[in-house]
């Protein structure tokens, strides 16, 4: 059904749990109830608390190395039987695993922008920030970190946010907030890699989020086969010409395996 064609891929936490960062939608996973764009902008305190928590995930996301299907992926587009990678993901493993075309369309981990002047930072510097400012914090022993980043912390109140080195402002990591849309433009490149396809997979994601059904309708609607790779249900299983209830990483490997045969 896809040798010959052109692929588009969407990703989503199921395809980074071989490089141990959970899948907060998995069987099993906790319930939890993420901070909202209103929320963070809204109270100091939430500012105090997201940020303690986010700079613990951070150095999660910072040592995981990309697994065997981030790899797979980036040959698939060196072989240009990938058009690019749409992912749900925030850890910009993709990028280090080698994919060129990466559209991320909740933001990433690694860039945090000021919400007054606009200005790009690599997380990297920012961290550096935090760990001057909070000489105290160190990561406890057990920490749960979800896929956005976000660890579940209880010692924030003393936590100094960082700010911006140039005006001062409120900083934010360059992540799509719950209650705060994905930018236009952006969904507007992962629409144009689906127009530029022939086939579509959808791997690791449950499609609870929007973003990633309305791409699933705009292949649909264009009669691409759609194959869905996911441990467990998923929204858009109905309307998947195959679903295989699977891990991401074993899958496209073999998948891949076929396809440059």
């Amino acid at each position: 059904m896809l040798a010959g064609k052109r692929l588009v891929i969407l990703t989503g936490a199921g395809m980074s749990t071989d490089s141990g960062i959970p899948d907060y939608r998995g069987k099993g996973a906790p319930k939890r109830n993420p901070m909202t764009y209103d929320q963070f902008l809204a109270s100091a305190a939430h500012r105090q608390r997201y940020w303690a928590g986010s700079h613990l995930g951070w150095r999660l996301f910072d040592s995981a190395a990309p697994n065997r299907g981030h790899a797979v992926l980036a040959t698939l587009e060196q072989a240009a039987v990938l058009t690019g990678v749409v992912t749900q993901n925030v850890d910009g493993l993709h990028v280090r695993a080698g994919s060129n075309r990466v559209v991320d369309l909740h933001g990433s981990m690694d860039r945090v922008r000021c919400l007054n002047c606009g200005q790009m930072f690599a997380r990297v510097s920012v961290a550096e920030q935090i760990d001057t400012a909070n000489p105290w914090m160190t990561e406890p022993d057990a920490v749960t970190v979800n896929p956005d980043g976000d660890a579940e912390v209880t010692n924030w109140q003393d936590f100094i946010v960082p700010a911006c080195t140039v005006c001062g402002g409120t900083l934010k990591p360059d992540v799509v907030f719950f209650g705060e849309f994905i930018p236009k433009e952006r969904f507007t490149e992962a629409s144009d890699l689906v127009r530029a396809s022939e086939a579509m997979i959808i791997a690791g994601s449950s499609l609870v989020v929007n973003s990633g059904i309305r791409l699933l309708e705009q292949a649909r609607r264009r009669r691409l086969p759609i194959v869905i790779v996911n441990r467990g249900e998923t929204k858009g299983d109905s309307r998947a010409t195959v679903k295989l209830d699977a891990g991401t990483s074993e899958t496209l490997t073999a998948l891949a395996d076929r396809l440059l045969s």
